[in-house]
Parts: structure tokens; sequence; C-alpha cells
């Protein structure tokens, strides 16, 4: 598996290139808080829990793993919510994939079928589904036929839209000003009369 660098931490960096159920979980996590806190988040529950195994991340007494969660440095601001996600997302890998992530985009048919599994996990809408696929294909070299045209504008080559398009910091930076851009933007439209 190729070395990722989206953390920007070289333990979890680590974590997330070795362990599929880590990536996962660190793209559950990127919502509402820096992408690259997010990514972290697997490691420091591997580091506190012991395993990212799926059946024992979803057979955790839930109040305990949620303190585990919510210890600081947190695994994301609404660190109690989010362990219940992950334990979710964890029930969901051990149940349909027999506990192997990789097999969610490995056993996809096409990138519809990838896009349509991606959309049943626990936490993933549409847009943070194409932006997985779309880290699948930039950076594991996850590509069926027709990839980047049913993922759309994610996935288009030298973009920096998201955190698919993360490498090094200086891709974090230009991927951050996107975002604020696009915010801003968004801003200025809805207060046009």
């Amino acid at each position: 598996m190729p070395q990722l660098r989206i953390a920007q931490d070289e333990h979890a960096d680590q974590v997330l290139s070795g362990d599929p159920v880590a990536l996962i979980v660190g793209m559950l996590l990127d919502q509402q808080f820096p992408m690259e806190r997010a990514f972290a988040g697997p490691a420091k529950i591997l580091d506190r829990f012991g395993t990212l195994d799926p059946a024992a991340l979803a057979a955790a007494d839930p109040q305990a793993f949620a303190d585990l969660c919510a210890t600081p440095p947190a695994i994301h601001r609404y660190g109690r919510s989010m362990a219940a996600r992950v334990q979710a997302l964890a029930a969901v890998v051990r149940d349909d994939y027999a506990g192997d992530a990789a097999a969610i985009w490995e056993q996809a048919a096409d990138t519809a079928d990838l896009l349509v599994r991606l959309r049943k996990l626990p936490g993933f809408g549409d847009q943070k589904a194409r932006i997985f696929a779309a880290l699948l294909g930039k950076q594991l070299g996850v590509t069926p036929p027709g990839w980047r045209e049913t993922i759309g504008p994610y996935a288009e080559d030298g973009s920096f839209r998201s955190v698919a398009d993360v490498r090094d910091p200086d891709s974090l930076q230009r991927v951050r000003e996107f975002k604020q851009a696009v915010k801003r933007a968004a801003k200025q439209q809805a207060q046009a009369p």
C-alpha cells in the first residue's frame, strides 16, 4: 500500500497507509474538524484501544469506547458521538465485509457500485463517498474504467478540492485555501439580494 501523508504525522500516516479500517475511519471523522486531525484519529484509537479490528471495535463497551475517544487529545471535536459512529462503521465492516474494509473497494464491480457501497456506510453521504472514491483512485490506484467521470470533480487530475489531493503540507494548504474560497463564495451568494 502506498505511503499516505494525509495526517501530516509520521505515526498516524503509517497507520492510515497500513490499515484500510484506519483509512475509512479517518474519512468518517473528516467533518467539522481539520482534516489532518481527523485522519490522525485512527492512530489515537489504535494506540489507546490496542487494535482497529472491526469486530473488536464494534463489540467494545460503548461508554468505555466513548471515554477513550473523547480523552484529550480527542479523536474529534465531538469525540463521544463520533465514537458511536466509529463503532457503527466497524459493525458494517464486520458484518457486511467479513471484517475486511478493503473489500468495500476491492470487490466493487465498478465505480458506481463502489459509490453505492460507500453511501451505505454510517456517516457517508454522497459527497463523502465521492471524496473517498477519489482518494482511493488518486492515491491507492483504485481506478475502474470511467472512475473520473463517475466520481466527478473530486477525481479531476491536478485539482486541490479535498483530502484526496493531500500528499504533503503544500497540498494540504492548497486544499484548505480551496475550501475557504468555496465557503466565501457561498456566503457571498447567500448575502446577495
